[in-house]
């Protein structure tokens, strides 16, 4: 087999993973209920989906092309903006209180810190030995 043929079934085979997710992802953003369970659909099977179909971009150039690295942009920027604007979607979404929120922490000193309670600390204690 030569360089091209293998070329074309990777590219055949990275445009149809691409395309399967970017489906699931599609599917997943029309079938959810509220906005909050539809960010995960775009934002991380869309984020692989779209990769995938941009990597059968890149093989199909350097195969049969010059080559390019445009790509490698477009999915740098992909890969760092899918998260970010997720992220403002869902503060928005909580700060206009159309999802249920989540609840309020305990009112402790431990909540999301290292102290360790009281009543814990042999447990968290290193074993000396």
């Amino acid at each position: 087999m030569s360089l091209e043929v293998i070329g074309t079934y990777a590219v055949g085979i990275s445009l149809l993973i691409g395309a399967g997710f970017a489906l699931v992802g599609t599917i997943g953003l029309l079938k959810f209920n509220d906005s909050m369970t539809r960010l995960h659909a775009p934002t991380k099977v869309g984020t692989i989906g779209i990769g995938m179909l941009l990597l059968a971009s890149m093989i199909h150039a350097f195969v049969f092309g010059d080559g390019s690295f445009h790509e490698v942009l477009i999915m740098a920027f992909l890969f760092v903006t899918a998260p970010i604007s997720a992220n403002f979607i869902a503060k928005v979404n909580i700060h206009r209180r159309s999802c249920e929120t989540p609840p309020p922490p305990p009112q402790d000193d431990t909540w999301s810190t290292l102290n360790v309670p009281e009543a814990d600390r042999e447990l968290a204690a290193p074993e000396k030995g």
